[in-house]
């Protein structure tokens, strides 16, 4: 048993040096793109800002078929008009992903009303109505301190931004893993690691979805053919976020929503579990990691986040 110990410990090392290589060569040399033709994608908050361009850019590189949640019709409409002139079959559904009832029932219509035929998929049979991959996109912010937030607000967010995804993959996941097929992706905040003041729901519940796709990732370790993307952007240009203003807007320039959708689709072909965007919010983890609070609280203050939430005024 000492032996076996020991081999193990010697042996932990080398494994990190090895993933750490392997990681940086990738970065170099990035692997083949998973092939999206046989994937059906559903895109919750697909109507419009972010969702909208994902859905885009998965038409762009030939998904099979796009499903699109939303609350807003209208918004929802146009999208899958859009994406159906493009070539892609799509569908959408009125979901509030927040109410747990509905996306249970809307989950049964996707595999219901969707389904038209069968094809052969590692001797099991891949329904045209089952999900392959799930992008958890839908989330609001009431843009307010928690003293100056209504109860009622505060807990919306909540439901959408993070218990959402508690519903949205228990209703599909079941059949990915049936499958050994499946992606579940996340898109969430890099305020998920870097709360700002003015923003105390947004904040809380993206440091809660991201601990909860860190779970979930570590959890599909043994389950072949299912895996999960977390993707944590700076601030995107969209009318969710309009009015929020930082001190150097030309050296940190909010992110264009389609650059994160496209960086988004793309770390799904590559497997990646988790990104960050830009680059430069690698910095910020390390930062926040070694300095101080005082430190931290004065880059806050100097870079302009402290109240750049000042002049928010955006959709809730």
């Amino acid at each position: 048993m000492i032996w076996k110990w020991l081999g193990a410990l010697l042996l932990f090392p080398v494994q990190m040096v090895y993933l750490v290589v392997k990681a940086a060569v990738c970065l170099v040399l990035p692997p083949k793109l998973r092939d999206l033709s046989r994937e059906n994608v559903l895109i919750t908050g697909g109507g419009r800002g972010i969702g909208r361009h994902l859905a885009r850019e998965f038409a762009r590189r030939g998904a099979r078929k796009i499903i699109l949640w939303g609350r807003t019709e209208k918004c929802l409409k146009e999208t899958t008009e859009e994406i159906r002139l493009m070539g892609t079959e799509c569908h959408y559904f009125i979901c509030d992903v927040g109410n747990r009832e509905e996306v249970y029932q809307q989950a049964k219509a996707v595999r219901e009303k969707v389904r038209m035929f069968l094809v052969p998929s590692n001797l099991l049979f891949l329904q045209v109505g089952d999900i392959t991959i799930l992008v958890n996109n839908a989330a609001v912010v009431h843009g307010k301190s928690l003293m100056d937030s209504d109860d009622d607000a505060l807990l919306k967010s909540q439901h959408i931004n993070t218990l959402g995804q508690f519903w949205t993959t228990k209703a599909f996941l079941p059949r990915m893993l049936e499958l050994q097929n499946g992606h579940i992706v996340c898109l969430n905040s890099v305020l998920a690691l870097s709360a700002i003041p003015g923003a105390i729901d947004y904040c809380t519940s993206k440091a809660s979805s991201f601990a909860f796709m860190e779970s979930l990732t570590l959890g599909l370790l043994d389950c072949p053919g299912v895996n999960a993307t977390t993707v944590l952007p700076f601030h995107t240009s969209t009318e969710m976020f309009q009015g929020m203003r930082i001190r150097f807007p030309s050296l940190f320039p909010p992110l264009k929503p389609e650059t994160v959708a496209r960086r988004t689709v793309e770390a799904v072909q590559m497997n990646q579990a988790f990104l960050l965007l830009p680059w430069t919010m690698h910095v910020l983890v390390i930062l926040k990691s070694i300095l101080p609070q005082a430190a931290l609280e004065e880059i806050h203050k100097f870079s302009g986040s402290y109240t750049c939430m000042n002049t928010f005024k955006g959709r809730t």
